[in-house]
């Protein structure tokens, strides 16, 4: 006879002994950690190739950590009596400042005819003419100043990578006393041809500035000085920079 189980009468002869289940619900937790922890391996990996790349921790630095310029939306910015919409910024143009504007504009729902009205002494040359091209894409103008509380454009000054932003309004307006300046841009890579290069960036200076529109005699402006290069009224309208002036009532 076979002993006595310790929690009660012995199991029927013939009668398999139960055994315990399988911890089916542990092995799927289990699974899914293992899952988990993968996914996040791989897009932290993804994320140093992204950040070794030259330049990449400058980009998700200005785009997501600390952008390097602000905007502000005027629903009526007054110009020379003329009130419109705009996106108001100013700041350095960062290396992510492209993205970023893009961003700004889907927020504010500009449509073609709005203004972007920008202070700046320059920055990312790149970044600058995808601004401007992306200013141009969407039809909206361009003006140089600053607005204040009762959305009065009033004049500040636009350098270096700057004006090429502004260059991307289809109508570009001269706001009296603010100020265009210019100079020549040069790069140069490892290992590279300092004078191939800038003949490059000229290049593509000009093709641009000539797409917008923009006489190529601003270009001789630019190569004629490393320095900033302050435009008088008179010659930002004669090389097609400035295509409507506007003075102060």
């Amino acid at each position: 006879m076979p002993p006595a189980r310790p929690w009660g009468a012995p199991a029927p002869a013939g009668q398999p002994t139960k055994q315990a289940a399988p911890a089916i619900g542990s092995r799927r937790d289990l699974l899914s950690v293992a899952i988990f922890l993968l996914l996040i391996l791989g897009v932290g990996i993804q994320a140093y190739q992204d950040l070794s790349q030259p330049g990449a921790w400058d980009y998700w630095k200005d785009l997501y950590l600390s952008p390097s310029m602000r905007s502000s939306l005027v629903d009526n910015a007054d110009l020379g009596g003329r009130r419109r919409r705009a996106l108001v910024l100013h700041g350095k143009i960062g290396a992510a400042s492209a993205s970023w504007f893009r961003e700004r504009l889907d927020e504010a729902h500009l449509k073609a005819g709005d203004l972007v009205v920008i202070s700046s002494l320059g920055g990312d040359l790149g970044q600058s003419v995808i601004m401007g091209e992306v200013v141009r894409s969407r039809g909206l103008a361009t003006a140089v100043g600053t607005v204040d509380a009762s959305g009065r454009i009033g004049p500040a000054s636009c350098a270096s990578a700057c004006v090429f932003v502004f260059a991307g309004g289809k109508v570009r307006f001269g706001v009296e006393g603010s100020r265009l300046g210019v100079h020549r841009f040069t790069t140069t890579t490892a290992g590279g041809d300092p004078v191939a290069d800038t003949q490059r960036v000229t290049g593509m200076v000009l093709g641009y500035l000539m797409r917008m529109g923009i006489s190529a005699s601003i270009v001789e402006a630019m190569t004629a000085t490393s320095d900033i290069r302050w435009l008088s009224s008179q010659e930002a309208v004669t090389m097609k920079l400035v295509t409507d002036p506007v003075r102060r009532p």
